[in-house]
């Protein structure tokens, strides 16, 4: 039997989970494997499980080799991570951007890091300012971080531990680090007054070849030594790599762990810092207006560990008794993030229930970052991509507060495979499998939300 040649393989590393997936040519699903991400608590603080990731990444890129010809991998990771690394490995393990950092530090950063007007980067807590997290690593362990060669971002890791080219990739710098300008496309003050640009490696587009895969790895997974390994990019903007060649680019909301209400072509002069409001760089180097809030895990933290998926009927009664969802329910994040998550009303009284207010929620949340980002319901199209694709009232319902907006979904369930697969076939369109999303129209959800927004404002 002939294998399918010139296959990708996505290296998909998100905040929840980890996945393999490999391609065809044409960009059809032919396997996938996944994994929990998991966080190590033991030694000097909470990081990523990096070497259990290599050792099942290996193995599963052995099992994939028997599967197709693999042409290239592609790393695909979430943001606000990076790891410090000599020409041995890892000098400091990769920290866990919700660890949170000492508080005596944040009035230090504070002062050190730019002005929002520069970034378009929200002060965030924790460490999902990248370059906080940084500025703590040197402070706290600077033995170990004299002795780094390169800042890698966190797709660039795992690209260098693959072929041993090292490089940086603007869509992971223009997270919310603090480190890099959107608007003009290089580095902030931060870096250099830190004295970090050596420690930065030469940039390239995400879907460069670095180089081929070590000779010693393609003997371990079976893969074939001429297999290309791509600079790699950052997981929503990997969703929204799809999008940027339309005329004029839709409004998309990556979902997963996080909700990120993306608007391309959109100025951002009406960004707020307050209110969770960002720029990220998308993979042709544009900045690109965005709002989040922790969606997935909202969801999760609402519907309960016994999730049973709803019908019309529980959202219904939900809508009809008034029972509202106030964020915010996943810790200081998002619009609400200095608010703690309640519910007003009759309380769900079982796990359907409990699903039907996740998603009123969730889709309430939406609605509000796309009219805050100037997303207006006048024709504009909005495309889901991701986890949320699954539910099937989350488009619907969406649909139904916003008529004159067509609001449909993709097929790529983790909204991030497609933009790996592009990436190696650049410049190349998938098929078109959008959804069309039909509007559910339930008596008083227009009233609903008008009521969810008075509670909340």
């Amino acid at each position: 039997m002939t294998l399918p040649q010139d296959a990708t393989i996505v290296l998909d590393i998100g905040k929840t989970n980890v996945k393999l997936v490999l391609l065809d040519v044409a960009g059809n699903l032919l396997s996938e494997q996944r994994m929990p991400s998991t966080i190590v608590r033991e030694g000097p603080y909470p990081h990523h499980d990096t070497e259990r990731i290599w050792a099942w990444m290996l193995d599963g890129m052995q099992m994939l080799a028997r599967q197709a010809h693999v042409g290239a991998i592609v790393p695909v990771t979430h943001g606000a991570t990076a790891a410090l690394v000599d020409d041995e490995g890892l000098v400091l393990p990769v920290l866990d951007y919700e660890y949170e950092l000492p508080a005596s530090q944040q009035a230090h950063y504070a002062v050190e890091r730019p002005p929002y007007s520069a970034t378009h980067s929200p002060m965030l807590p924790a460490g999902l300012n990248l370059g906080r997290q940084l500025v703590w690593q040197s402070q706290a362990f600077p033995k170990q971080f004299r002795r780094a060669r390169h800042i890698l971002m966190y797709p660039q890791y795992w690209a260098w531990r693959l072929c041993g080219v090292p490089a940086s990739e603007i869509t992971s710098l223009g997270c919310h680090t603090d480190l890099w300008q959107p608007s003009r496309k290089q580095y902030s003050s931060l870096v250099e007054r830190m004295g970090w640009s050596r420690l930065f490696a030469p940039l390239r587009p995400a879907w460069a070849p670095l180089n081929t895969i070590k000779p010693e790895l393609a003997l371990r997974t079976g893969l074939p030594p001429d297999c290309r390994i791509l600079c790699g990019i950052h997981d929503s903007n990997a969703s929204l790599l799809r999008h940027l060649t339309a005329t004029p680019p839709p409004a998309v909301l990556s979902t997963g762990t996080w909700v990120i209400a993306a608007a391309p072509g959109l100025p951002l002069d009406g960004l707020r810092e307050n209110a969770d409001m960002l720029a990220n760089s998308n993979a042709l180097g544009q900045a690109v207006p965005c709002m989040r809030f922790m969606g997935g895990r909202e969801f999760a933290e609402l519907a309960g560990s016994d999730a049973e998926p709803c019908g019309i009927a529980e959202l219904q009664t939900l809508i009809e008794q008034a029972t509202l969802a106030l964020p915010s329910f996943a810790g200081a994040s998002g619009p609400f993030g200095h608010r703690g998550g309640s519910i007003v009303g009759p309380a769900p009284v079982n796990a359907r229930q409990r699903y039907a207010l996740a998603t009123l929620y969730c889709v309430l949340m939406s609605d509000y970052c796309l009219t805050a980002l100037g997303v207006n319901d006048d024709g504009a199209a909005v495309v889901v991509e991701g986890s949320f694709t699954g539910n099937p009232w989350f488009g619907r319902l969406l649909a139904a507060l916003r008529p004159h907006q067509k609001i449909s979904s993709t097929d790529d369930s983790s909204g991030t495979t497609c933009g790996g697969w592009m990436l190696h076939h650049w410049r190349r369109a998938p098929a078109d499998r959008r959804q069309t999303a039909t509007p559910l129209h339930l008596a008083g959800w227009h009233d609903y939300k008008q009521h969810w927004l008075k509670v909340l404002l």
